[in-house]
C-alpha cells in the first residue's frame, strides 16, 4: 500500500494505432527496473513486448486488450494501463480512461495528429483526464515535432507547450534540450539508461532561449508567483514546475515532450513529467451515485479511512477463474474482507488480492484508495460497483458504443458447439461491445462487434483458447429501421374464450423522434386507460422495436404518444393492453412510411501523396463522401464518410491501390437513410428469407 497517496499516479498510454505506445511502456518498465531485458513489438526474437502478453498480439504486432502494470520512479508508484490503438477495441480505451487520473497522449513525429488521436483525445475529454503529450519517432525520416505541436493546437484545440526541443532530427536525432533546466540531455548505455546532462550546443542556444520564453509565457498564466518572478528575473525551476502542473491539472495546458522510444531517447523525462505534472488520486474529483437518495451525485474522498468504494472496470476469464480488475476510489481493501456488489446486493469474500504486471500477478494483503488491483474468483460484470456494505453507491455506467457489424457463426461438431457456447459467454462478459444472439428465424448464432478485425480476433480466440472449430458466414451490416412521417393508430384487442376475456383499446400517434431514441408519452386523460396498465402499453410498443416490419432489424428514432383508449372492468388486464399496443404498432408502422437506415463510418485513409487520386476515386465508388483532404509533405490524409456495407474487404483494395503503403482506420459516425434501390433489394431479400424459414 502506498504510504502517501500524493506519491501515487494512475496513468494510461493512449494513441493512434502504431504510434509506439507499447514500445514506450516497454522502455518505462526497463528504466524503472520492472523488466531486465527489452523486447520489441514485432521483434525477431519471437518474445514480443511485455505488455502484449496475448499470443495474437505478438503475432500481429498490435495491442488487443489493455494491460495493467505498475512501477516505481523517484519515490512515486505509477500504475500504468497500456491501451489498444485500433478503433475496433475502443471499449478498452473507454473503460481504462474511466478509472485513470492522468494520461500520456503519444503522437507520431512523422504522421502527427491522426484520426484515432482525435478519438482518444475526445475520450480523455469525456472523462476529464489531464494529459501530457509525447511526440515519438523523432528519429524517423520526415519527423517534425514543431509541425505536430501546431496540429495539437489546431486539430485538437490544445494549449500545447513544448517543454523540450530536439537536438538534431531524423537520422541525426541524438538528444533533447530541457527548457526548464536549460541543459542538454543525452541518453547513453545499451538501452539509453544513462542520462547525461551537458551544456546546450551553441548553434541551438538562441532557439532554446526563444522556445523557453514561449513556455514561460504560457506557464505564467497559471501562476502569479511565476509572473512576478519573470518581471524580477528570478525564475526558479520549482516555480515553473508548479505553474505547469496547475495548467495541466486544469486541462488548460498540455506539456509536450519529444523523443524516440525505439531509439531510447527522451523516455526518462516523460517519467519525470508524470510525477511532476499529472495528478495524484487526491487531486482528482471522483463522484458516485447514492442509490439510497434517488441516485444523488456524491463526491468521493480518496481517504483510506472512509467506507470502501471500488469499481470493477475490466474482466478476464483465466483457466483458474475470473480475474476482476478493480480501481479503489476510497477506503481500503484487504484479503479476507467482505464486499457487497451494489447491483445485486450479493456479498462476496476477497479470497486473493493481486497486483498485475501484464500477465503476471503479485499477491498483496492490502490496497488503499487510488490503487488499481485485481481479485480472483469474483462473479460480477464489467462496470459493477463494490462497497464494504456501509454505503449503497454506484459509480455510474461508462459510454458503450453500439455494435455496427454482425457475423453468423456455426460450430463444426458437437464438441465445438459446447466450447463455442463457453467462449461466447466469456467474451460477452468481458467486452460490452461484443454481443451474441440466436436468430429466431434461421436459428443461427449471430455475433456483433465494432468492426471486421474485432470479430476476426474473437473468432480466432475461440479456435485457440477454447478449441472451438467454427465456420463463419458473410459479415452482415447492423441496419436499423425508422419512420419518416406521423401516423395515427386506434386499435382494439378483443378476445373471448369463455370466462374472463381480454379487452383493451389504445389510440394515439407515432412520429419520428430526434436523436434516434425511443420516447413514450402518456397523454391519456380521464382514466380511459387506468394508470396501472400504462407500463404494459409502453412494454408492448418496446417489444415491437426489437424487430421492424420492413427487414427485421431494430427500430430507432420513434416517438409514440398515447392519448385515448378504453378498458373493460372485468376483461381488461396488463396482458390485454400489451397485446393492444403490439396491434397498434403494426397498424400504424407501415402507414408512417418506414425507411431503412445504415451505419455510416468515419474513414481516415493515410497514403503517399502520389496515390491520392486512386484513393479518392475508390472512396467515391463506395458511395463515400469526402469530407477533407490534407497533404503533409509526402503523405496525404483523406477523411471521408462511407457506408459500412461498402467497406468490406477495403484493406486488400487499399493495399493494391497504394503498393502496400496506405493504411486506414474507421469508426462509427451516424445512421443515414439507405438509397431506394438498395432498400428495395434489402426488402426483397428479407421476404425471401422469411418465406424460406416459414417453409
Amino acid at each position: 500500500m502506498v504510504e502517501d497517496i500524493q506519491h501515487l499516479r494512475n496513468i494510461g498510454i493512449s494513441a493512434h494505432i502504431d504510434s509506439g505506445k507499447t514500445t514506450l511502456t516497454e522502455r518505462i518498465l526497463y528504466y524503472t527496473k520492472r523488466i531486465f531485458a527489452v523486447h520489441e513489438v514485432k521483434g525477431k526474437d519471437g518474445v514480443g513486448a511485455k505488455m502484449d502478453s496475448m499470443e495474437l498480439e505478438r503475432e500481429r504486432g498490435i495491442t488487443i486488450s489493455s494491460a495493467a502494470t505498475y512501477c516505481e520512479w523517484k519515490g512515486h508508484r505509477i500504475n500504468i494501463i497500456d491501451t489498444p490503438g485500433h478503433v475496433d477495441f475502443t471499449i478498452e480505451v473507454e473503460r481504462s480512461l474511466k478509472v485513470l487520473d492522468g494520461a500520456i497522449l503519444v503522437l507520431c513525429g512523422v504522421a502527427g495528429v491522426q484520426s484515432q488521436s482525435i478519438t482518444v483525445d475526445r475520450q480523455m475529454s469525456r472523462y476529464k483526464v489531464p494529459r501530457i503529450a509525447f511526440i515519438n519517432k523523432c528519429d524517423r525520416a520526415g519527423a517534425d515535432p514543431y509541425r505536430v505541436v501546431n496540429q495539437l493546437r489546431q486539430r485538437l484545440n490544445h494549449n500545447a507547450v513544448l517543454m523540450q526541443i530536439p537536438i538534431g532530427l531524423e537520422g541525426d536525432f541524438s538528444g533533447v534540450i530541457d527548457l526548464v533546466s536549460m541543459r542538454a540531455l543525452y541518453f547513453e548505455g545499451l538501452f539509453g539508461e544513462e542520462v547525461k546532462t551537458r551544456e546546450i550546443p551553441s548553434p541551438l542556444l538562441d532557439k532554446a532561449l526563444a522556445k523557453r520564453e514561449e513556455m514561460l509565457d504560457a506557464a505564467s498564466m497559471f501562476s502569479d508567483e511565476l509572473m512576478e518572478a519573470l518581471l524580477d528575473s528570478s525564475v526558479t525551476e520549482e516555480l515553473i514546475y508548479e505553474a505547469v502542473r496547475r495548467g495541466t491539472l486544469s486541462r488548460q495546458l498540455t506539456p509536450v515532450f519529444i523523443g524516440s522510444a525505439y531509439k531510447n531517447i527522451g523516455v526518462q523525462p516523460v517519467l519525470d513529467a508524470v510525477t511532476n505534472y499529472l495528478p495524484s488520486p487526491k487531486e482528482v474529483e471522483n463522484t458516485a451515485l447514492d442509490m439510497d437518495q434517488g441516485e444523488k451525485e456524491v463526491l468521493l474522498s480518496s481517504d483510506p479511512g472512509d467506507p470502501l468504494v471500488a469499481l470493477a472496470f475490466k474482466l478476464e476469464v483465466t483457466p483458474y477463474g475470473q480475474l476482476t480488475y478493480l480501481r479503489i476510489y476510497q477506503g481500503t481493501l484487504g484479503k479476507g474482507d467482505d464486499l457487497v456488489n451494489t447491483r445485486d446486493r450479493k456479498k462476496i469474500r476477497v479470497g486473493r488480492l493481486v497486483r498485475m504486471h501484464a500477465d503476471e500477478m503479485e499477491d498483496i494483503s492490502r490496497a488503499g484508495a487510488g490503487d488499481i488491483v485485481a481479485l480472483f474468483g469474483v462473479n460480477c460484470f464489467s462496470g459493477d460497483t463494490f462497497t464494504d456494505g456501509r454505503l449503497n453507491y454506484s459509480m455510474g455506467s461508462m459510454f458503450v458504443p453500439e455494435p455496427v457489424i454482425s457475423l453468423a457463426i456455426s460450430p463444426k461438431d458437437s464438441r465445438s458447439d459446447t466450447n463455442m457456447a463457453k467462449a461466447l459467454n466469456r467474451f460477452t462478459r468481458e467486452d460490452p461491445t461484443f454481443q451474441s444472439r440466436v436468430d429466431e428465424e434461421s436459428g443461427q448464432t449471430i455475433i456483433s462487434g465494432m468492426g471486421e478485425l474485432h470479430l476476426e480476433i474473437y473468432v480466432e480466440r475461440m479456435k485457440r483458447e477454447f478449441r472451438a472449430a467454427v465456420d463463419t458466414g458473410i459479415p452482415q451490416v447492423a441496419y436499423r429501421e425508422s419512420i419518416s412521417r406521423m401516423a395515427e393508430f386506434n386499435y382494439i384487442h378483443k378476445k373471448q374464450t369463455g370466462g374472463a376475456g381480454q379487452y383493451g383499446r389504445v389510440a394515439g400517434f407515432m412520429e419520428p423522434s430526434e436523436d434516434g431514441i425511443y420516447e413514450f408519452i402518456n397523454k391519456v386523460k380521464g382514466g380511459v386507460i387506468p394508470s396501472e396498465f400504462m407500463p404494459a402499453v409502453d412494454k408492448g410498443f418496446q417489444s415491437c422495436l426489437k424487430k421492424g416490419l420492413l427487414i427485421g432489424f431494430p427500430v430507432r428514432g420513434i416517438k409514440i404518444t398515447v392519448n385515448d383508449g378504453q378498458y373493460h372492468v372485468v376483461d381488461s388486464s396488463e396482458r390485454a393492453f400489451l397485446q393492444a399496443a403490439i396491434g397498434a404498432f403494426k397498424q400504424a408502422y407501415l402507414k408512417a412510411r418506414p425507411v431503412i437506415l445504415e451505419p455510416i463510418m468515419k474513414v481516415s485513409v493515410e497514403c503517399p501523396s502520389e496515390f491520392q487520386g486512386n484513393v479518392m476515386s475508390s472512396i467515391n465508388q463506395r458511395r463515400g463522401l469526402i469530407m477533407s483532404s490534407a497533404e503533409d509533405g509526402v503523405f496525404t490524409t483523406v477523411e471521408a464518410e462511407v457506408p459500412l456495407a461498402e467497406m468490406f474487404g477495403y484493406a486488400t483494395t487499399l493495399r493494391s491501390l497504394t503498393q502496400g503503403k496506405g493504411e486506414f482506420t474507421m469508426e462509427f459516425s451516424r445512421y443515414a437513410q439507405v438509397p431506394e434501390t438498395l432498400a428495395e433489394d434489402l426488402r426483397l431479400r428479407y421476404k425471401e428469407t422469411s418465406k424460406r424459414s416459414e417453409a
